[in-house]
């Protein structure tokens, strides 16, 4: 725990760490106001392919849609501001010359990986649940509540009572799939000594899955299953009508792994890793 501690220090203390909570600071608010100038035509836009004798009460355009609307326009973006963090806590100390005076402490190096890995998967969760909060907090002040209106092939309605936690439930699953990038960074931060190399690496191999998973290929489209980026959306799964539980246990196991694997991985790498300075 005192390893932990000191690993949170360390962390928080950078400015980069920051970044990410000023980005969605000030990208939130200005896609809200937008949203506050130009909402009545995404409402149109939104209910346009409607059947005409279909009648939509209420506010659509509420606190609970437009936290719908950042997180599904802001989430391709939110796996590079993790990079920053998760790519430099094992690159940052070799970059430093830090990690001779890292190992001299009695506890073992198994203990100060686990140590980094979970002030990397805790940075995860408050910068993703930074953002709901902001979103929420802000769409309601804005936009007031109402009943949650999911677009997609078909308009999904969630009742205003049900909204919040669905919402919330939708933050845990994306924590969880975030974890994966983390992991995917921090895995690359053990082996190199520059932070730039696991953001970099990180960024292309999501970019390559993301591509390989669009082309309409049938070799691509038989290996999409073993893509975790496939599974990157399950917090969208938290907001269907009625929820799939199987599937959203199915993603979720899915991404644990990958999360567990890539963790492994660099356990194994770290353990017997020649440091030189």
């Amino acid at each position: 725990m005192n390893l932990f501690r000191i690993e949170l220090l360390k962390t928080y203390v950078k400015w980069r760490s920051y970044i990410a909570f000023i980005a969605i600071g000030i990208v939130v608010p200005l896609v809200m106001i937008a949203m506050k100038l130009q909402g009545d035509a995404m409402v149109k836009t939104l209910t346009r392919n409607l059947p005409r004798d279909i009648l939509l009460g209420g506010n659509i355009l509420n606190g609970y849609f437009v936290t719908y609307f950042v997180l599904n326009a802001l989430w391709i973006h939110v796996p590079f501001l993790l990079t920053l963090v998760a790519g430099d806590q094992l690159a940052g100390e070799g970059a430093a010359g830090t990690f001779r005076l890292l190992l001299t402490r009695p506890a073992s190096r198994s203990s100060i990986l686990a140590a980094k890995y979970a002030t990397t998967l805790l940075y995860t969760f408050t910068v993703v649940a930074f953002l709901v909060a902001v979103s929420v907090g802000l769409g309601i002040l804005l936009f007031g509540t109402g009943a949650l209106f999911v677009p997609g092939k078909s308009l999904t309605i969630i009742a205003a009572g049900e909204a919040p936690w669905r919402l919330l439930l939708a933050c845990l699953l994306a924590t969880w799939g975030m974890w994966v990038i983390a992991s995917l960074a921090f895995f690359f931060s053990s082996l190199v000594d520059n932070p730039l190399g696991p953001i970099l690496g990180t960024m292309a191999v999501i970019i390559v899955f993301y591509v390989v998973s669009g082309l309409p290929v049938d070799l691509f489209r038989a290996i999409r299953p073993y893509l975790f980026t496939s599974y990157l959306d399950i917090w969208q799964k938290a907001l269907e009508q009625p929820i799939v539980w199987s599937e959203m246990v199915h993603s979720g196991l899915i991404l644990g792994g990958f999360s567990v694997g890539f963790y492994l991985v660099t356990w194994y790498i770290f353990v017997r890793k020649d440091i030189l300075s």
